[in-house]
């Protein structure tokens, strides 16, 4: 008797092996289904949040307007009368971004201060309490019985780690701070000013990286449990592979063989920001904007958020009441077992697709 497979727990696509596909005697147009999906989001535009983590001077700043070819965020000059800030803060500035016709409205969060301190002793802390109230933010929302049409989306949908060029190995401190974050949110690593060391270098850091990274189960973004078909598995892998990407940032155009190009001039020549041959830029760019950026958001809601709303309706009983909060009743001994990432994963993606659009 042949066995019949089960669906993997991390696939967030519902599966009917039970109802065969009908057969259809001629087109009924149900492509056009495509064409209402993107006129309503030419209509209603999308929305990305995404923040960046590293120690000052890596280039967080110029990276951001490098990504979206916009000046998204200001870098501030150092000011040696102005003394550096004694705790972590979190700064946030908003955009629109139009391009053919469709908007991205984007926020950046930068996190100024983090790894600059003698003592960095949980300076990972105000960054998990920031994620963990967009995360409040959106249940409370949830809650109301008279909710919005549309629930303003402030949740960080991806957190860009900055890595210090070293040569060497992760820190310490890389390493808590991913440990950490992970379980909370999609981290990707990079490699900052990749420009400073040699190619030979480079690939030996990245493997002494992700060494770092399985040794210590850091499970960063692309998760491999999450793989949801054969293609998927194969793109993904490619990019595992790559992680951390060796990226530089620029926000200058020169000219280079009668052509304009990014790229940062040094006294040797021009480093071209888009040239695979110098950094891996572009790896990160399609990564978190031309094949992921939906996907980023899906994990958002479907996992992260899923298991920190699991966690807040089984401490039901301690949260707030006010006009127009649902009255729940506290959790019983058998519900309070957080859900699994795959588990979550696939109760949410009903609702996740109603929410994108």
């Amino acid at each position: 008797m042949e066995e019949r497979r089960s669906p993997s727990p991390c696939s967030s696509r519902p599966s009917s092996p039970v109802t065969p596909p009908c057969e259809m005697l001629g087109p009924v147009g149900i492509e056009a289904v495509l064409d209402q999906l993107r006129i309503k989001a030419m209509k209603t535009g999308f929305e990305f949040n995404i923040m960046v983590v590293g120690q000052s001077g890596l280039g967080k700043s110029t990276m951001v307007n490098t990504l979206f070819k916009s000046k998204v965020w200001q870098s501030s000059l150092p000011n040696l009368e102005v003394p550096m800030p004694q705790t972590l803060e979190l700064h946030s500035m908003t955009h629109v971004i139009e391009e053919k016709g469709l908007k991205l409205k984007l926020t950046v969060t930068d996190t100024p201060g983090f790894g600059d301190q003698i003592n960095n002793d949980k300076c990972w802390d105000p960054i998990l309490s920031y994620i963990n109230q967009q995360y409040e933010q959106y249940l409370q929302e949830e809650l109301l019985i008279t909710r919005q049409r549309h629930i303003p989306d402030t949740r960080v949908h991806c957190c860009v780690y900055f890595v210090p060029p070293t040569g060497h190995c992760l820190r310490p401190l890389d390493i808590e701070f991913l440990r950490r974050l992970c379980r909370t949110v999609n981290v990707v690593p990079v490699i900052a000013r990749a420009d400073s060391l040699t190619i030979e270098e480079r690939d030996a850091f990245r493997s002494r990286i992700q060494q770092n990274l399985k040794t210590h189960c850091i499970d960063v973004y692309p998760q491999k449990c999450f793989d949801e078909d054969v293609n998927d598995r194969l793109l993904n892998s490619k990019i595992r592979e790559q992680i951390p990407f060796a990226v530089v940032g620029a926000d200058r155009e020169h000219l280079v063989n009668g052509r304009c190009v990014l790229g940062r001039k040094t006294k040797w020549g021009i480093i071209e920001v888009e040239n695979m041959a110098h950094c891996e830029f572009l790896l990160l760019r399609d990564l978190l904007i031309r094949s992921h950026l939906q996907d980023l958001k899906d994990i958002t809601h479907n996992v992260h958020y899923e298991n920190y709303r699991v966690l807040r309706l089984n401490e039901s009983h301690l949260l707030p009441r006010g006009p127009g909060w649902v009255n729940l009743a506290p959790a019983s001994p058998g519900q309070l077992v957080s859900a699994g990432p795959g588990k979550a994963r696939k109760r949410a993606t009903k609702d996740s697709r109603e929410d994108e659009y």
